[in-house]
This record gives C-alpha cells, sequence and structure tokens, in this order.
C-alpha cells in the first residue's frame, strides 16, 4: 500500500481510512489473547492466574516501548508531512535500532526480578505457571518491541492496511499454534500435540511474533514509494534523533509506567479477595482489551493524522480531527459496553466453570465500565498529544486517576473498610472519569496546537 497525504480531505474518512485497519489489526491480536487464555483456562484456574500476574508485571516494561513508539509517531508523521524523506527515513531506522536496544535491557533486568516479585502476590504452584509462561516473553522482548516499531513507522506514513495484514496473521498463526503446543492430544479434534502446557502458549507467541516482524521488516525496508530506510543506518546511533525518541516521549513513558506499576498495585488488592477473584480479574481484563483494541486502533491511526497536519501548519484541521475522534469513540465504546452488561455471565463463563470466578467476572465487567464512556471521548481528543510531541498529559491522566483517585479508594474500600469486592470494580469508574477530566483540561489549554518536533 502506497504512503498518503493526511494533511487534506474528508475528516471522517482519513479517520477510518487510518483508524479501521489498524482497529482491525488490534482486534485481531487481541482475539488472540482471548484465544489464548481460553486454552489456558483449560489447563486450570491457577493457571488463569499465574499467566495473570505475569503480564501484569510484563507489561510495566511496556514504558520503555511507549517512551519511544510515542516520539516516533510525531518525529515520523511530522517529517514526512513537511516532506523531508531523508528525515523520515533516519527516523524509521533510529526508532527500530534503539528500541531493541532498550528492549534487550529491560528483559535483562526483568527476568532477574520476575520471580521475587511474582512470590509477593501468590502460592508457589501459581507462580510456577507464571513463570513457565513468562521467561520465554521476556527473552524475545525485542523482537516484540521491533514488531511494533515496524507497525509504527508504516501508519505514520499513512500505510495502515500493512500493519493490520500482519497483525491479522500474526493473530491466526498464533491462535492455530495455540493448541498444538499446549496440549499432548490437541482438543476437538484428537491429533497428537506437544503438551508444553503454558510454556506452549508462549512458544506459540513468539513463533507468530517473529514470523510477522520479519514480513514487515521486508515489506518496509524494500522501499514504499520515496520512503526506503537502510540496513546499515540500523548499525549507527543518530544521537540527535536518539536524544528526540527518549525527550518527547518520556512524559508518555512516564505515564504508561505509572500506569502499569499501579496495576501492580490494583492486583495487590485484588489478590487480598482470593485466587479466583485474581482469575476472574484476568478474563475481565482481557474482555475489556478486546473491546478496548478497535478504539486504540482509531487513536493511533488518528495521531498519525494529527502529526502529518501540525506537520504542515494546520492546527485548526488538527482540532477537528480530535473533536471527530472524541465523539467516534465515544459511540464506538457505548455500543461495545452495552454487549459487555448484558452478556457479562456468558462471556467470563467461555473461560471458566468456576462458579466463584464467573460470579466475580461479572461483577467486575458490570461495575467497572460506569466510567469508560467519559473516558473514551477523553482519549479520543487526547489523540492530539502524540500526534503532537506534547505529551505532559498523559503523565498527569496516570498519576491523577490511578494514583490519587483510584489507588486510594482502593485502600481505603479494601483496607480500611472492608468492604465487599464491588467497591474495588467501583473504583475503576473513579478513576476513568478522573482521568477524562484532565485530558478535556489539557485539550481546551491547547499548547499542543504550538507543539513541533
Amino acid at each position: 500500500m502506497p504512503a498518503k497525504d493526511l494533511t487534506e480531505g474528508s475528516i471522517i474518512k482519513q479517520i477510518l481510512w487510518m483508524g479501521l485497519p489498524t482497529a482491525v489489526g488490534f482486534s485481531f491480536q487481541m482475539f488472540y489473547d482471548i484465544v489464548d487464555l481460553y486454552w489456558i483456562g483449560k489447563i486450570s484456574t491457577l493457571a488463569i492466574a499465574g499467566v495473570g500476574i505475569f503480564s501484569t508485571i510484563f507489561w510495566v516494561i511496556e514504558a520503555l516501548n511507549e517512551i519511544i513508539g510515542v516520539s516516533s509517531i510525531s518525529l515520523i508523521s511530522q517529517s514526512f508531512g513537511r516532506k523531508d524523506i531523508e528525515k523520515t527515513n533516519i527516523a524509521i531506522e533510529q526508532t527500530i535500532a534503539f528500541k531493541f536496544l532498550v528492549a534487550t535491557i529491560g528483559s535483562i533486568v526483568l527476568l532477574v526480578l520476575l520471580k521475587p516479585i511474582m512470590n509477593f502476590f501468590a502460592e508457589e504452584t501459581v507462580v510456577e505457571y507464571g513463570l513457565k509462561y513468562g521467561y520465554l516473553r521476556i527473552f524475545f522482548l525485542p523482537i516484540m518491541f521491533s514488531s511494533f516499531s515496524v507497525n509504527t513507522a508504516l501508519r505514520s506514513i499513512g500505510d495502515s492496511k500493512t500493519p493490520m495484514f500482519l497483525m491479522i496473521f500474526s493473530s491466526i498463526l498464533n491462535i492455530v499454534l495455540d493448541p498444538i503446543f499446549i496440549f499432548k492430544e490437541i482438543p476437538y479434534v484428537n491429533l497428537p500435540g506437544f503438551g508444553f502446557g503454558v510454556t506452549g502458549a508462549a512458544i506459540a507467541t513468539i513463533i507468530s511474533q517473529s514470523v510477522a516482524f520479519i514480513i514487515g521488516f521486508i515489506i518496509l525496508f524494500s522501499g514504499i514509494e520515496n520512503i526506503k530506510p537502510s540496513l546499515k543506518g540500523l548499525f549507527r546511533l543518530n544521537c540527535e534523533i536518539d536524544k528526540k525518541l527518549i525527550t518527547i516521549g518520556l512524559p508518555n513513558g512516564f505515564e504508561v509506567f505509572m500506569r502499569q506499576l499501579s496495576a501492580v498495585m490494583i492486583l495487590y488488592f485484588v489478590s487480598k479477595y482470593g485466587i479466583d477473584v485474581i482469575s476472574a480479574y484476568t478474563i475481565g481484563g482481557r474482555i475489556f482489551g478486546f473491546v478496548f483494541m478497535p478504539l486504540f486502533g482509531l487513536l493511533m491511526g488518528g495521531s498519525a493524522i494529527i502529526g502529518q497536519t501540525l506537520g504542515a501548519e494546520k492546527p485548526v484541521r488538527a482540532e477537528k480531527v480530535a473533536k471527530v475522534s472524541g465523539w467516534m469513540t465515544t459511540i464506538i465504546t457505548g455500543l461495545f459496553l452495552f454487549i459487555l452488561v448484558v452478556f457479562a455471565p456468558k462471556l467470563i463463563a467461555l473461560f471458566s466453570a468456576n462458579r466463584m470466578v464467573i460470579e466475580n467476572g461479572t461483577l467486575f465487567l458490570r461495575y467497572s465500565t460506569l466510567g469508560l464512556l467519559f473516558l473514551a471521548y477523553g482519549l479520543g481528543i487526547g489523540i492530539v498529544f502524540p500526534g503532537s510531541g506534547y505529551n505532559w498529559p498523559y503523565m498527569f491522566m496516570s498519576l491523577g486517576s490511578r494514583w490519587f483517585v483510584q489507588i486510594p479508594l482502593m485502600y481505603i474500600f479494601v483496607e480500611v473498610f472492608s468492604l465487599s469486592v464491588i467497591w474495588l470494580w467501583l473504583s475503576f469508574a473513579f478513576g476513568d472519569f478522573a482521568e477524562f477530566l484532565i485530558a478535556y483540561v489539557f485539550y481546551k489549554k491547547g499548547k499542543w496546537k504550538n507543539v513541533r518536533v
């Protein structure tokens, strides 16, 4: 697919042009996560809890990807919007190379710390499940980050369909490989498998991510119109670009770090209610992820439009893009939430037959959703932050909503008053509403209109 100029034309069509392929790709990727958890649930409830605890810890390291990834959106898309082909190529090269290096360092640190951290949340059997799944995922973290970089680069120059196809292919491959590697006898077809258990789920993920990365890498470096990064550029660092890759996205990376660290704290409070509630929370979280992936796809596509539009010095158009994005994400989220609330018990029951898991998962899906419509609008207009390179609002959104609202409320509900788990789930709604308010205030201040990278 050719690169695309996003600085003119119908805003709704462009958001759909950029966002729908990304949303479809993300949805397939999250569908894999859902299927993955479905197969893991057939091992045991303890396996679900172990993988859930690992995933919460694992995604703290996502802050490293977010720092460079968000920076690269503004660097690549604004360079392309200015028609500066040379700088666009350099930004792509540095994004992939620098992120691979950072991921390698992060994986080493996480390999050392994983077991001690997991021991804090659960008993030995649950921890073992998490470690068997997690060690392989961590070892291949640089490949995962590099795959993200290739997809981001393609979207930033207006090609949203290639990443979509790569993500669909990766997800389907993962879904096919999962039962083959997990079970000794593949369910429903009664063919022999490898029987690696939760380790097999990790192997399937690694293979699918690696194959998709290789294909995307070849496509990107083969050239798209005038955009053709070089292999040599991957083996030398550019101090000017690398400094921007760190500094532009640092607020956003800090925001993601604090958000994921807050997820660890939330998991601590959830663990107070037992393994069944941890499993219910893990299942509910995956379902929410599946619902929100289309939303995040639209947001990533919208960010690239903002970047190109501001690069072409059209801030009025950029503001219109943000408003349209806000209402689109709100409407889409509302439709998904209706389905979640109505069919919550049946959705949870797909993953576990445990009655307590189903009951607690149903409560989670119904009570924690109360603030999501506000959050959806806040995230929709918030595409102006990564698109412009003005990412400080993300830091305040995370700190304010999670650390100054949700976690203190959790402490009061759980530790002080020992309230039922419903109040634990309601804390998510309070946090989401606070995040919407913070995003809206920064959006209305308008500083993002004047930021360039």
